[in-house]
């Protein structure tokens, strides 16, 4: 029974996230900056999570950095816990793009898949902020520490400071 459950999970989470790898996939993008996020540590309740974060964007420009704070909902697999992550983000925006870095607030939806025992690893691919118009892409693989397994949909609403 149980291993029905994740094998359905699994088939759903593969139909849901086409979309967002298909939307990423047509748009040529060029490098905008890079976005630090802190997440909270927190615990998985076997069917997903929500932890708060602050993040700041640096511009690939030399532009001032812009502050933001979030929310992380992860859907799917998640259960354990963990201390608080850092996690750095490439942020790809449309070739010739000149829009203001505040304009990365905004909802952000991907995969994503981490595990930990004790020290752990995670990657998540992100589209979303104005008009879905950026590409979040891991650029330093997150740190974390707990006892943790996670799989399924991220979304983070990213609001500027």
């Amino acid at each position: 029974m149980r291993k029905t459950a994740i094998i359905a999970a699994s088939a759903a989470l593969a139909i849901l996230t086409t979309p967002f790898v298909a939307n990423a996939a047509e748009t040529q993008r060029t490098e905008f900056g890079t976005l630090t996020c802190n997440i909270e540590g927190g615990i998985g309740l076997i069917v997903g999570s929500s932890k708060g974060m602050t993040c700041s964007f640096a511009p690939a420009d030399g532009r001032q950095p812009q502050e933001f704070v979030g929310r992380v909902n992860k859907i799917g697999i998640d259960v354990g816990v963990t201390g608080a992550t850092v996690v750095k983000w490439l942020v790809l925006a449309p070739t010739g793009s000149t829009m203001p870095a505040s304009a990365l607030a905004g909802t952000y939806a991907g995969v994503s898949a981490e595990a930990s025992a004790a020290i752990g690893v995670g990657a998540n691919v992100l589209v979303g902020g104005s008009s879905d118009s950026f590409a979040l892409q891991p650029l330093s693989v997150q740190g974390q520490t707990g006892v943790n397994v996670a799989a399924g949909i991220t979304q983070f609403k990213l609001e500027a400071i």
